[in-house]
């Protein structure tokens, strides 16, 4: 599983994750590693769709924190 970029601006604010988007992410990972160590795969799969949620999550997470980086980034160069 890896991360899709969020936008491709080019901004600085993309390049590396959140707070928020790394403990979505790093969450992701786990759940994948434990998904894949199971014997009952109706579980395993369970596992597989709760860290694709959190993989949306950490890039839902990404581009919400990349906006509101870019806007506070506006608002200062305008004071």
């Amino acid at each position: 599983m890896q991360l899709r970029q969020a936008a491709t601006d080019g901004s600085e604010d993309l390049v590396q994750l959140s707070q928020r988007g790394k403990q979505y992410l790093e969450t992701a990972r786990t759940l994948l590693r434990t998904a894949k160590t199971m014997t009952d795969q109706a579980i395993a799969g369970q596992l597989k769709v709760l860290a694709e949620d959190y993989q949306r999550r950490a890039e839902k997470a990404l581009r919400v924190d990349a906006a509101k980086a870019r806007a506070f980034r506006n608002a200062s160069y305008r004071a």
